[in-house]
C-alpha cells in the first residue's frame, strides 16, 4: 500500500472537513505517494517515539497530536520540533496527523474512553451541523436504481446505522432536444414528455464531487439535471464529545475508583458528592469542560473531560460531578482505536502492512505523592 490509501482509509472514518478550520490534520512530513509496510500509531510526536519508529524500520508514524500547528518559519536542528522534523525525514519516516477529525467523529476519541469508562447507548454530545447537503436528481424510471447504487457508493444515502437511504418521487419530465443536442429519450425538435423519478440523498459536504460524478457516470441523460441543496440537520456522526450510561448505576465513590483503574491514573480532581448516583455520563476527552452546559442540558450526572479551571468545579458544583481525569489518560485510548481499525481495514483489502501502537508514548505530566 501507499501513504495515500492509508489517508484514504483514515478519512473515509474522520474527515478533514469536520476538523477545527485553524486545526493542522493530513499529512505532515512524506510523500503520499510512498510505500508503506510498516505503521506506528502514538499520541504525541517525541524523540521516544520518533527513536521507537526508526528502531521498527517505520514508514508512516500516525499520530493524534500534530508536530506543528503553524507554519515552521526555520527548521533548526537546536530547535525541539525542528530536531524531530529533520530525524523523521532523515530516516525516510513520513509523518500524519489525525487531531481534532479524530475529535469530532462519533466513534473516535470520545467514544474510546467512554467504552473504556463501560458506558453503554453511546450518543454525540454536542452534534455538529451544516455538514451535508441534499442531491435531487431527476431519472427515467428505469435507471433509477442503477443511479442510487451508484450514488451510495460513493457516499450518499447514509444516515446513522443505515446506507442507501433514499426518497423517490415519480412525476412527468418535459423537454426538446435542439440542434446540437443526442437525445436519449426521443428526437430533435419535439416536445417529450417522459416518467422520471425525482431521487433525493443526503450527501456529506466532503463526498458531494465524488457523488455527483457517479451519478453523472450512469445517468443515461446527455444533460443531467440535479438540484443541491445546503442542509442545516445535525449529525448523528459528526460532534464534541460523548454522551451515555452506566449500567447498573453506581455511585460516584465507585465510578471514581473505576475511572483510576481503567485509565490508570494516580489521581483525580472532582467535585460532587461521593454517595451520589452515577447513571448518565458525559465525556469528552483532552479539553473538553466547556461542553458542561450540554452535559447539564442532557441531564447527565457526571462528566469526566480534562484541563478543567478552577471556576469551572464552582460552576458545577452542586449541579453535576465534574471530573478531571487528565489530558493525557482521556485521549490516549484512542490509540489502540486508530491501530485496530487500520490493522482490519488493511486486512480487508488483502494487503501486508504491519501497525504497530507505540510503546512510548508517555504522559508528559507528572504526580508527586510526598
Amino acid at each position: 500500500m501507499i501513504i495515500r490509501e492509508i489517508q484514504q482509509i483514515l478519512e473515509s472514518w474522520a474527515p478533514k472537513e469536520i476538523a477545527w478550520e485553524q486545526d493542522n490534520v493530513g499529512l505532515q512530513i512524506g510523500s503520499p505517494d510512498r510505500r508503506v509496510r510498516a505503521v506506528l500509531v502514538a499520541l504525541d510526536v517525541t524523540r521516544d517515539v520518533v527513536n521507537e519508529a526508526r528502531r521498527k524500520k517505520i514508514d508512516l508514524l500516525i499520530s493524534h497530536h500534530p508536530l506543528f500547528f503553524r507554519p515552521l518559519r526555520s527548521v533548526r536542528d537546536d530547535d525541539k520540533v525542528g530536531h524531530l522534523v529533520i530525524e523523521l525525514a532523515r530516516h525516510d519516516i513520513a509523518l500524519y496527523s489525525a487531531h481534532t477529525n479524530l475529535d469530532f467523529v462519533r466513534t473516535g476519541v470520545s467514544a474510546a474512553l467512554a467504552e473504556r469508562l463501560g458506558l453503554v447507548n453511546l450518543r454525540v454530545l454536542s452534534r455538529q451541523s451544516n455538514m451535508y447537503k441534499k442531491v435531487a436528481v431527476f431519472v427515467p424510471a428505469q435507471h433509477a436504481e442503477k443511479v442510487m447504487r451508484a450514488m451510495a457508493e460513493a457516499g450518499a444515502g447514509r444516515i446513522g446505522n443505515y446506507d442507501a437511504c433514499s426518497f423517490q418521487t415519480e412525476g412527468r419530465g418535459t423537454f426538446r432536444g435542439m440542434k446540437s443536442a443526442t437525445p436519449y429519450v426521443g428526437k430533435r425538435g419535439v416536445l417529450e414528455r417522459v416518467p422520471e423519478i425525482r431521487l433525493e440523498m443526503l450527501v456529506p459536504v466532503w463526498n458531494l464531487s465524488g457523488v455527483l460524478a457517479a451519478m453523472r457516470t450512469v445517468h443515461p441523460y446527455e444533460e443531467v439535471a440535479y438540484d443541491v441543496y445546503d442542509l442545516a440537520n445535525e449529525s448523528q456522526d459528526y460532534g464534541a464529545g460523548i454522551i451515555g450510561d452506566v449500567r447498573p448505576a453506581v455511585t460516584l465513590r465507585i465510578f471514581l475508583s473505576r475511572i483510576r483503574r481503567t485509565l490508570r491514573v494516580p489521581s483525580l480532581r472532582y467535585t460532587g458528592n461521593l454517595r451520589r448516583k452515577v447513571e448518565r455520563v458525559a465525556v469528552c476527552g483532552g479539553s473538553g469542560s466547556d461542553l458542561m452546559p450540554l452535559a447539564l442540558r442532557e441531564s447527565a450526572d457526571a462528566f469526566v473531560t480534562a484541563d478543567v479551571k478552577y471556576h469551572a468545579f464552582g460552576e458545577a458544583e452542586g449541579a453535576i460531578a465534574l471530573i478531571d481525569a487528565g489530558h493525557f489518560e482521556t485521549e490516549v485510548p484512542v490509540v489502540r482505536r486508530v491501530a485496530d481499525y487500520l490493522k482490519n481495514e488493511i486486512a480487508q483489502r488483502k494487503q501486508t502492512v504491519r501497525v504497530f501502537v507505540s510503546q512510548q508514548s508517555r504522559n508528559p505530566v507528572q504526580y508527586y505523592f510526598s
